[in-house]
């Protein structure tokens, strides 16, 4: 009777060891988890149900999005700033195709500017994380397909304005066929075509004027008018905060103030700003007037609006602010804070004078050529 009575006792011992090793297999096959019970150590049994992980945020890390856009890029100007701000707006890193100099004589004529000062101007940009150099002018199957393996780009991107080969076809048809491809909106009122023509404008009535100077005829009612090649463009208040860094000097940082005409933006000016940013934590640059480029240069310059020379500058990379229309000397109600705003921000620890030098062969070969520091104020201030 008393074996009877205890008989559940020895089934147990039987289908126990079963049902636990059951157990074990079960969890050997879905897998022990450790963080299911917020404690390293403590082993569990997670759901095999999709719909537990639902509200779980899964913590990988997303990955970036690579766009490409490439160019010519003769005659740095604004137009080609803000393309590359917009395509950098359509991804988080950019990555610039640099057409060679060869590719661009066989589409479209000789470039005005070498590869190498095209790639200073290029890369000098605050939009561009990289620059791809000798890249072709139309975009192949073959090309496409490095860019996706290679350099892990996502999309390809050129503006709305159409792009054709000698032969008649789309130079974006293959990333169009692919799927990868995206369009921004072209900035009007400016190309490098438009600035070779005012340069040509410029440098014609430059030598009339010079020609007349040994006739009769009174050079100074004729040749002493303001030239009409200046572009009337007025950029909005919306255009200029989507070139700026939105951001001021700290409490702290050194502010350095270089200015200039900027006029034709060149690799030498971004030599030049790169090595005044170095001075300092802050840099800030005094873009003169149309008028007082003018009066230093001859009647036939600026060639770019002030504006326009203003976005320029502002798009590089080593330049935190801008000061448009500043003066050509520098007067204490810029240093001293008594007197204006702008002054109040920008105490002044350095004022870097640049002195450029024009050679012969070239109207572009403007180089930065000497760097000095004066803490003296009393020496510049007027």
């Amino acid at each position: 009777m008393d074996y009877e009575s205890n008989s559940w006792i020895w089934e147990g011992v039987y289908y126990y060891p079963h049902l636990f090793g059951g157990l074990m297999v079960t969890a050997a096959l879905l897998g022990l988890s450790t963080s299911y019970f917020g404690v390293i150590g403590v082993p569990s049994l997670p759901l095999p149900c999709s719909w537990y992980n639902l509200g779980k945020k899964k913590k990988t890390g997303k990955r970036r999005v690579r766009v490409y856009m490439d160019g010519c890029f003769d005659l740095m100007h604004y137009g080609h700033a803000n393309a590359l701000r917009q395509a950098k707006a359509l991804g988080d890193e950019l990555v610039v195709g640099l057409v060679s100099d060869e590719e661009i004589v066989a589409n479209k004529g000789p470039p005005v500017l070498s590869m190498d000062e095209r790639l200073a101007l290029v890369s000098g940009l605050k939009w561009v994380d990289e620059v791809i150099t000798d890249a072709p002018y139309a975009i192949t199957e073959t090309f496409l397909n490095r860019l996706f393996h290679e350099y892990n780009i996502d999309y390809v991107i050129h503006g709305d304005d159409p792009c054709l080969l000698p032969d008649g076809t789309d130079a974006y048809a293959a990333a169009k066929k692919a799927g990868r491809y995206k369009q921004i909106k072209r900035t009007e009122g400016v190309s490098s075509t438009d600035i070779v023509g005012r340069i040509m404008s410029s440098l014609k009535e430059q030598k009339i004027c010079e020609d007349r100077n040994g006739t009769d005829v009174k050079p100074q009612e004729e040749c002493q008018s303001k030239v009409s090649h200046i572009s009337q463009f007025l950029p909005t208040s919306r255009r200029i905060v989507q070139f700026s860094n939105g951001k001021g000097p700290g409490p702290n940082a050194r502010i350095v103030y270089i200015d200039g005409a900027f006029d034709l933006f060149h690799a030498g000016h971004v030599q030049m700003l790169k090595r005044a940013r170095e001075l300092g934590d802050f840099l800030l640059v005094g873009i003169h007037s149309d008028e007082t480029v003018s009066e230093n240069r001859g009647n036939h310059y600026p060639i770019m609006h002030l504006h326009e020379r203003s976005l320029s500058v502002l798009a590089s990379r080593y330049v935190d602010e801008v000061i448009i229309g500043a003066p050509l000397e520098i007067t204490k109600d810029m240093v001293c804070p008594r007197f204006c705003i702008i002054c109040i921000s920008f105490k002044l620890l350095a004022i870097v004078i640049g002195v450029l030098t024009c050679t012969h062969h070239s109207f572009f070969s403007i180089y930065f050529t000497l760097f000095f520091i004066t803490t003296n104020f009393s020496r510049v201030l007027k």
